[in-house]
């Protein structure tokens, strides 16, 4: 008897009994998958007249899409910043143990650190679709030399550097190639950085603003030649000022072009950020939050003593400090704990949009957005990547899948 699937002889898998996040809220509705991606049924009943192979009962579940960090400087005893024997071998490593807290795609990044180790490292990291081996690699974020002095944080100062040339050769330089780079952290009140901000955004990297006593001024000039996210909002600079706000200021800057959203990461670690300044940045500008783990090497680990980079760093209790001193230096958070850990501290504001959804969104749809990828991820709308993950109630992973296929399951 002839098949009626006179598009695609495909596999449709339908997932029946959730709740998806779809247009910022949670909906009742099944989510159809075919091909890895998304499916419209409307066109699969009345157009091609399909009908479902496969039924999968998320059994009340949460369905959001997977999610997405874009600050993630290792974990599971790996360091990005190494130049090892195995630095692909490293990343996958990583890439397998984040499925478990719902990372379906990341941004493996590397701190501060000499010409050498960029040079042997960023050739050897592939970006690539996420799938059972592990979520998918979007670019690398390189965060450092050309930062601030004043704000290094856990950066080694004797790494850093400035824009000599005026141009994008410091950048060639100092990392090689720059293909496979989807994020730049620098601080633009250095000298010729305006220019540098101008060329990364031409070659379509992501500039963000960070680690950095930049005005407000300066803040704003860097976004108006391209840049578009903001580092760790609150953590390495300067701190609000009524008079001048600083990069902070951006979040409710007149100074922003009307058709373009400024994103600012968050470590909502408990320990980065009060639960007070997560508030006030969210009600500020609540569709700019990204949610990023700024995981170290000790992610996963018990306490003790790794590495960061350069650094050797202490990890006493849930606090990660550079050996021998109280400076913060990463974290050591999933980001399915930030999830819950912001949803926890915007328990007091529902009315201003703090919800469930807005956690969920701040670490998918955000970063997709700030990546300009959100035509592919950080939703479930139709045609996009079948990448999402399994919730309950209290926002704990219960299953993640990528391209429509568990990869992973509680």
């Amino acid at each position: 008897m002839p098949s009626n699937k006179s598009v695609s002889d495909a596999t449709i898998t339908q997932f029946i009994n959730c709740r998806i996040l779809k247009d910022s809220r949670l909906q009742r509705e099944d989510l159809w998958v075919r091909e890895g991606k998304i499916l419209d049924p409307e066109k699969l009943f009345f157009d091609e007249e399909g009908f479902t192979d496969i039924h999968v009962d998320c059994e009340g579940s949460i369905v959001a899409p997977g999610f997405i960090d874009v600050q993630i400087n290792g974990g599971f005893g790996i360091d990005f910043s190494q130049a090892t024997d195995d630095v692909n071998g490293g990343v996958t490593l990583v890439a397998k143990k984040i499925l478990e807290h719902g990372v379906t795609s990341f941004c493996p990044t590397l701190v501060t650190s000499p010409p050498h180790i960029y040079h042997k490292v960023l050739p050897e990291i592939k970006v690539h679709d996420g799938g059972v081996e592990g979520a998918g690699v979007l670019g690398v974020h390189l965060e450092g030399p050309f930062i601030s002095r004043e704000k290094k944080g856990a950066h080694p100062e004797r790494y850093l550097r400035g824009f000599e040339t005026g141009g994008v050769g410091d950048l060639l330089e100092t990392y090689g190639r720059l293909d496979n780079v989807s994020i730049v952290t620098l601080a633009p009140e250095l000298p010729n950085s305006l220019a540098v901000v101008r060329e990364l955004a031409e070659r379509g990297v992501t500039v963000s603003l960070g680690h950095s006593v930049a005005s407000l001024s300066q803040a704003e000039e860097a976004v108006k030649q391209g840049a578009t996210f903001i580092t760790h909002l609150f953590n390495a600079m300067l701190p609000f000022h009524h008079r001048d706000p600083g990069i902070v200021g951006l979040l409710t800057s007149d100074q922003v072009p009307a058709n373009l959203t400024v994103f600012y990461g968050m470590i909502a670690d408990g320990i980065h950020t009060n639960p007070a300044a997560l508030r006030i940045a969210h009600r500020a500008h609540p569709a700019g939050l990204v949610l990023v783990t700024d995981a170290i090497t000790a992610m996963g680990l018990p306490p003790g003593r790794h590495t960061l980079g350069q650094q050797v760093i202490e990890i006493e209790g849930l606090h990660a400090y550079v050996a021998g001193t109280k400076i913060l230096s990463g974290s050591i958070a999933t980001l399915d704990m930030c999830i819950r850990h912001f949803k926890q501290a915007s328990a007091h504001c529902l009315l201003s949009g703090c919800s469930i959804e807005a956690a969920l969104e701040a670490a998918s749809l955000h970063p997709a957005q700030l990546l300009g990828l959100s035509h592919l991820k950080g939703s479930l709308d139709y045609g996009t990547d079948a990448d999402f993950v399994l919730l309950d109630d209290e926002l704990n992973v219960r299953a993640t899948y990528i391209a429509g296929q568990q990869v992973w399951k509680k």
